[in-house]
């Protein structure tokens, strides 16, 4: 008896080790990267960065277009995908919660959600692009609102599928229709986890890159047409990394500093929301 509780103990503590070498590992890494961003991003920081255009080669200049474009299709990204996504998550939660078509949807879904966004990219490019005959905001948008929608869905589904059936019931049992049910109960008791999911979803179409090479590619000037190439800060910063520049690997830092900044606050953002609905219901 005591040989076996010692072997297990033993493989116990290994596994323990194990598990505690991996984190330290990943933790490693993932320290180093912010660490290097933050003292490159910060050394690059200047008063230009948000007033001037991406500059041509070998003057100074900001990213200000860069800030402008990315910030533009991220929100049409954001328009374009959630409000889909949501109604396509409340049909799976509450219209075909145990069918076999909900089943399918679901798992084309998690298809979605895990596919490259390179591949998403060259989607929209065969879709949109090749069809106009030029690269332009918009399909950068609807590139980004691929990424969404799979995310808001999923979000959206298990948000409403958490809200207790006695809701349900007994809103239905007062004679509501299902669909002013789902819109006053259900939608008002999972806001904040279907709020969580779109946040989620912004954070992570802000950095993406491959997509936008295939749609909007970039603009050094100052556009506000969104049928036209516009600048964005993920291509951008891929663009001035790859260069021989010590003036663009400078903004292209600072960009991704900033970038970080963003999807920090906009995660924090998305935590606190989850962390205030839970004490209210606790």
């Amino acid at each position: 008896m005591l040989p076996l509780y010692g072997m297990r103990r033993a493989k116990n503590l290994i596994a323990q080790a194990l598990a505690v070498v991996a984190t330290v590992f990943g933790l490693f890494w993932l320290v180093w990267i912010l660490w290097t961003t933050l003292h490159n991003g910060i050394a690059s920081m200047n008063g230009a960065l948000f007033t001037a255009m991406t500059p041509p080669p070998g003057e100074d200049g900001g990213l200000l277009n860069a800030f402008f474009g990315g910030a533009l299709m991220s929100a049409m990204g954001i328009l374009l995908g959630a409000p889909i996504g949501v109604l396509a998550g409340t049909y799976l939660a509450e219209y075909a919660n145990r069918s076999r078509i909900g089943d399918v949807i679901r798992f084309v879904n998690d298809i979605l959600l895990s596919a490259p966004s390179i591949v998403l990219g060259l989607f929209v490019y065969t879709l949109v692009v090749a069809k106009m005959g030029h690269f332009s905001a918009l399909a950068g948008a609807i590139a980004l609102a691929f990424i969404v929608l799979p995310v808001v869905v999923r979000t959206t589904d298990e948000m409403l599928r958490l809200v207790p059936t006695q809701m349900r019931e007994a809103a239905l049992s007062l004679g509501i229709p299902q669909w002013k049910v789902v819109m006053q109960v259900l939608y008002r008791a999972s806001l904040p986890g279907i709020a969580t999911g779109i946040l989620l979803a912004l954070a992570r179409i802000s950095g993406e890159t491959a997509p936008l090479l295939f749609t909007a590619l970039n603009n050094q000037y100052w556009s506000t047409d969104v049928t036209q190439p516009m600048a964005n800060v993920p291509v951008v910063i891929f663009q001035y990394a790859m260069s021989p520049y010590d003036a663009w690997h400078s903004l292209a830092w600072a960009g991704a500093f900033v970038l970080m900044l963003f999807v920090l606050a906009v995660s924090l953002v998305a935590r606190a929301i989850v962390s205030r609905h839970r004490i209210t219901h606790d």
